[in-house]
């Protein structure tokens, strides 16, 4: 088997330090903001020159918390309950051959900054913080968006939103222009397909706090918002 060299070129900052809670598609939750910071090797403005004029980009990265040795044909899509089996090449699941991962992101701004050089602020981002990037290109409607694409399974899974009942108290814990971000993802119901006991109490970390809530029915209530104590 061939082996390819292939270099990270940069790392997405974002406010997701786990893989739980992460949307399971870009672009679902669009109050997501995150930064894409460029590897010192590669933080050369000129590499960025015209990507101003694009609203959307491509983003190829690494499901570096995926990783492992081999890989199997078929895997269980959260989409149909972790139950099914499907063809590793007929879905988006991160355990594959290569464990790449492909996102559609908004371009939200380009920033000069002493400390990372150039970085790109993007929105509905589907990354972990930390992740390596690969590659990125713009995003070309004419050629890349199809609106007549069948989607297979998930066509007919569809994508149930959850009534998120944030109390303000709690709400108010959270800075400002996190709120809508959080509230869009616990509205994408957060748990794990094989996990949902109603009364369970669940734990998401998000923009370095720890929010705990609760799923009956369709509505998701939060019930403790509490900041992450780090070392230091």
């Amino acid at each position: 088997m061939e082996n390819i060299s292939i270099q990270v070129i940069a790392r997405m900052h974002s406010d997701f330090a786990t893989k739980f809670g992460i949307p399971r598609q870009s672009g679902l939750v669009e109050e997501l903001r995150s930064t894409i910071v460029f590897e010192p090797e590669f933080r050369n403005p000129d590499a960025l020159r015209g990507i101003e004029d694009f609203s959307h980009l491509w983003i190829i990265w690494q499901f570096s918390e995926a990783v492992r040795q081999g890989w199997s044909p078929t895997v269980r899509p959260p989409r149909l309950g972790g139950n099914t089996r499907m063809g590793v090449f007929a879905t988006r699941s991160p355990f594959r051959p290569n464990n790449l991962g492909l996102s559609s992101v908004k371009l939200l701004g380009i920033e000069h900054t002493d400390k990372f050089g150039t970085v790109l602020h993007v929105g509905g981002a589907d990354l972990m913080d930390g992740t390596p990037i690969f590659d990125i290109k713009p995003y070309i409607a004419y050629g890349d968006s199809h609106p007549e694409a069948k989607g297979g399974f998930t066509d007919t899974a569809g994508e149930f939103l959850l009534q998120v009942e944030f109390p303000a108290e709690l709400l108010r814990i959270l800075p400002e222009e996190k709120r809508e971000a959080a509230i869009g993802v616990l509205s994408h119901d957060p748990r794990p397909s094989y996990q949902r006991k109603p009364g369970r109490v669940y734990g998401l970390t998000f923009a370095g706090f720890d929010i705990r809530f609760q799923v009956n029915g369709d509505v998701l209530t939060v019930e403790k918002v509490n900041k992450v104590q780090t070392d230091g």
